[in-house]
């Protein structure tokens, strides 16, 4: 029994042992699980501190790359703004006529299209960045050309090589951004060129106004001299940015294109799956079917999806134009000459007014164009401009030069402008780069900015003429019209691309049925993809 004691005061210590070593051990686990838990914590926080790191450092690198992207922008906006007060100065030092005003302010549109012919080549061969490069070396050939100018043939000399320069820029700058920019935000990176062009606007109005007090032999001059010190900065931008991926997986550089990616997209994981995307895309463009066809053959007899994606693209560009903007920017001065307002000073402050209304409601558009969408930001523009030029027309037309006549010309001038920049003027530039396939992104971009191009000289080339024969309220009447014709252009031909990847948006125009019908079925689709 004292064994059995002595076992069961064993059994009992040993269980009791058992029970506090058991205890402990209990105790030790939950304070170990505890600890566990502390460093999962830790490390969650840690690893959602550096995702959220990297988001912010990648959104940062991709609007770097917007920005420099769309230097070349500034460029086109400087040169229609600065003119428009430069050409009342360059009529009185070099003796020009009319016609010769006419001439020197569309040319530059009209030669911009060679660039923009050049510039889809150009991009698909040695690259978009390097096709940004170039449009900044000619445009500042063009402009210091222009700046020395004795005579007004020298000054077109200088017009053609400042002419070839936008067009290289004006086609890549929105063809670089799309590539590059993760779809979330997409719109309103690419939206950065335009805004550029209202900034150079803006800044070639106020250079107007800064130099008027100079003689009429200089400070034209300088005016356009300026201008060289945006493409200054471009020069900088080369060592920031990077090639576009899809360019590089066209050309059979994956793990540059990776590395790019791994730099411009917020999701890491995202990377192989949106690099496989373009290289399918890519690959579709190098099978046997399109090894048959140049790329400027298959844009010649295209096919009836790639035709769709032509009409809408080239059509929105000249919509763009067509309706007389860029008459309206050029010839400020002129209308408000025709409203009333007198003295160089006077007219070229009302200029300026345009030059910012034109440039803030571009930033509207940037808030705008992601969340809204780039169909709705079109009717609201195109209505409002449709209005705003029919206000116009009748104050210039009926009210006469008059106080009313003077504030109504002011505010609708200002009113139209603001609608462009709030719809047309950015979303034109995206739609385009956005719809067309990787193949031929390049070149059927290039040949919607050659329309735009084309519209925008022919517009500025005629305005002062067809002025004179209708009146300037009936040229008025007349954007009036085009511009309410554009209402329906957009309803019935322009999709919605917005939160689609561009090797999505492919399929918008891939069905023979109508683009709305397609368009809804994609966006039940992400719908359910959300609510899963």
């Amino acid at each position: 029994m004292g064994l059995m004691g002595v076992q069961e005061n064993g059994n009992g210590e040993m269980g009791l042992s058992g029970v506090s070593l058991g205890t402990k051990n209990k105790y030790k686990r939950m304070d170990s699980d505890m600890k566990e838990d502390e460093d999962d914590g830790a490390s969650l926080h840690h690893h959602h501190h550096q995702e959220e790191d990297r988001k912010s450092s990648t959104r940062k690198y991709v609007f770097a790359c917007a920005v420099f992207a769309s230097l070349n922008s500034v460029l086109l906006g400087y040169d229609v703004g600065v003119m428009s007060g430069a050409i009342i100065f360059i009529q009185e030092d070099l003796k020009i006529t009319e016609l010769q005003v006419e001439i020197l302010v569309g040319i530059l549109s009209i030669i911009s299209l060679l660039g923009s012919l050049a510039g889809g080549k150009t991009s698909d061969v040695i690259g978009r960045k390097w096709t940004m490069a170039l449009a900044a070396v000619v445009f500042q050939l063009g402009a210091i050309i222009m700046t020395l100018a004795p005579s007004f043939k020298v000054l077109m000399i200088g017009r053609l090589f400042a002419g070839i320069g936008i067009g290289f820029g004006v086609m890549i700058a929105p063809v670089y951004i799309v590539e590059i920019s993760p779809t979330i935000a997409r719109g309103s990176l690419t939206s950065f060129p335009e805004i550029f062009i209202n900034i150079g606007i803006l800044l070639g109005y106020i250079s107007n106004y800064a130099f008027s007090g100079f003689s009429a032999h200089i400070n034209w001059r300088i005016m356009l001299a300026v201008g060289i010190l945006p493409s200054v900065f471009i020069g900088f931008a080369l060592f920031i940015i990077p090639e576009s991926p899809r360019w590089l997986v066209v050309q059979n550089r994956i793990d540059e294109a990776r590395t790019v990616l791994m730099k411009t997209n917020e999701n890491e994981s995202e990377v192989e799956e949106r690099l496989a995307e373009i290289q399918e895309a890519a690959g579709s463009g190098n099978g046997e079917k399109n090894e048959e066809k140049a790329v400027w053959r298959e844009l010649l007899s295209p096919s009836p999806a790639l035709r769709r994606m032509l009409i809408t693209g080239f059509g929105i560009q000249c919509l763009q134009q067509i309706t007389g903007v860029d008459a309206t920017v050029y010839y400020s001065p002129e209308i408000f000459k025709e409203a009333g307002i007198h003295g160089n000073s006077k007219l070229l402050a009302a200029t300026v007014a345009v030059g910012v209304a034109k440039t803030v409601f571009i930033l509207v558009a940037i808030f705008l164009i992601d969340n809204l969408g780039r169909k709705p930001l079109l009717y609201i523009s195109t209505i409002g401009m449709t209005v705003c030029l029919f206000i116009l027309g009748f104050s210039l037309t009926i009210l006469g030069k008059g106080e009313v006549g003077i504030a109504l010309t002011v505010l609708s001038v200002c009113g139209n402008v603001a609608f462009f920049s709030v719809g047309l003027g950015p979303v034109c530039w995206v739609v385009t780069s956005e719809i067309f396939p990787l193949r031929l992104r390049a070149q059927a971009s290039a040949l919607g900015a050659v329309g735009n191009r084309v519209c925008s000289g022919l517009i500025a080339m005629s305005f002062l003429s067809v002025s004179r024969a209708i009146s300037v309220g009936g040229t008025f009447f007349l954007f009036c019209s085009i511009s309410a014709l554009g209402v329906l252009f957009v309803h019935k031909l322009v999709p919605e691309t917005k939160g689609k990847s561009l090797e999505q948006i492919e399929l918008l125009f891939q069905n023979d049925h109508e683009l709305l019908v397609t368009e809804v079925e994609l966006g039940d689709v992400e719908h359910l993809v959300q609510k899963e």
